[in-house]
């Protein structure tokens, strides 16, 4: 998993005024937990945006006013006409006990389905997982070399080490879908192909018919 580093502040009030005021100063107020207390701090948007906007996960090292704590992304709240974020919650990385993240899934190779005019479609952007967070990868891999058309990767074909899926193992992940131009392509070439067939039949007679 990727690391990243963000500094924070100690929240004097944790009201809503108090709320709203460090939101009108362009910082964002959050709750850090899971370790031996709660604590309320807030953080600059802009450094929080880096991060929250982002297709990686990460294991922030969060410094508030000079005490550094291990720590992810738990939950996060956003305005629903701007999408600024409002809050976020953090969960401090104990060690050895495990946290729950969704990791990125990412594809790789080229399907064959793809190259004979199929289309890729994928279910999950984000696959949710359990482990520790040192042992976490930065993301979830696929090789879809040997989908053809119709084809489909579940998370029974995922081979991650110490790392818990929390998802059905039959749950599809990718799969590669017939397209109306393959379905077309098909057709045509079955219609060519019969039309020959219909072709050499028609010789076949006629050719005996002058014999006689």
């Amino acid at each position: 998993m990727k690391t990243a580093s963000l500094s924070g502040s100690l929240r004097e009030g944790v009201g809503k005024k108090d709320a709203d005021a460090l939101r009108a100063s362009n910082r964002v107020p959050g709750v850090l937990y899971g370790g031996a207390e709660q604590i309320h701090f807030s953080l600059e948007e802009v450094q929080l945006n880096k991060l929250v906007f982002n297709p990686d996960v990460f294991k922030i090292e969060l410094d508030i006013d000079g005490k550094k704590v291990d720590c992810i992304i738990q939950d996060i709240q956003f305005h629903p006409v701007t999408d600024r974020v409002t809050h976020i919650d953090l969960l401090e990385v104990l060690p050895g006990k495990p946290v729950k993240v969704a990791l990125p899934l990412r594809t790789t190779g080229q399907a064959i389905g793809v190259m004979n005019g199929g289309r890729l479609e994928l279910n999950y952007r984000r696959v949710p997982v359990r482990g520790i967070a040192d042992d976490l990868p930065e993301c979830l891999t696929v090789d879809i070399t040997p989908l053809k058309i119709g084809d489909s990767a579940r998370v029974r074909d995922l081979n991650v080490e110490g790392l818990e899926i929390l998802l059905s193992d039959s749950a599809l992940l990718v799969a590669c879908k017939r397209t109306r131009a393959a379905m077309s392509a098909e057709s045509a070439l079955e219609e060519g192909e019969e039309g020959a067939a219909e072709g050499e039949g028609g010789e076949g007679e006629g050719g005996e018919g002058g014999d006689e």
